[in-house]
């Protein structure tokens, strides 16, 4: 196999967790929702377990997989737009972090049937959160994506795609055996 079709499909997994963090933000909204509107029924609280694990999980994992195999091609541009905007990213990973660790209680609360939370308070974090990610997906698709794609077009990146799937398997593997 060819070495820039495995990087093509790297970036077609890391584009294709992008559309699934906004479908998640859009079940988180629709969530919301239903809580104001149904309360923590079985449904309610099923949906925010599958929304929190997603957060907790692959899109954490999303972030280190660009911090550990596409941001330093890029850090190390002689450009300075893209190594501003290489830091800028980074430095949306922490925000985004932060504003998921407002979020997260909430909906661990809902998990268990405990509406000690504000929805209204939720509903701020959340749109603060999804235009931050908005934001952040544009500028790596816009900039980051296709400066990463000619600088590592040149490498067999097939090693990274290996990385990428074995620490999600290691992560899955935590997560049922806590369960």
């Amino acid at each position: 196999m060819s070495a820039a079709p495995v990087s093509i499909a790297v970036f077609e997994f890391l584009d294709n967790t992008h559309q699934e963090i906004q479908s998640q933000i859009k079940l988180l909204h629709a969530l919301v929702d239903a809580i104001e509107n149904e309360g923590l029924n079985q449904a309610n609280r099923a949906r925010a377990r599958r929304v929190l694990d997603y957060f907790n999980g692959e899109a954490r994992q999303h972030h280190l997989d660009e911090e550990k195999h596409i941001f330093p091609a890029l850090l190390v541009s002689q450009d300075a737009e893209i190594v501003q905007a290489t830091e800028h990213l980074i430095q949306d990973h922490g925000w985004l972090e932060e504003n998921w660790i407002q979020i997260a209680p909430s909906l661990e609360a809902a998990t268990g049937g405990n509406l000690w939370f504000d929805t209204a308070e939720l509903r701020h974090a959340l749109e603060v959160f999804e235009a931050l990610y908005l934001d952040h997906i544009l500028l790596e698709e816009s900039i980051a994506y296709p400066e990463a794609k000619k600088r590592l077009a040149a490498l067999d990146t097939a090693g990274m795609g290996r990385e990428m799937a074995k620490r999600r398997a290691l992560k899955h593997n935590e997560v049922r055996s806590r369960t």
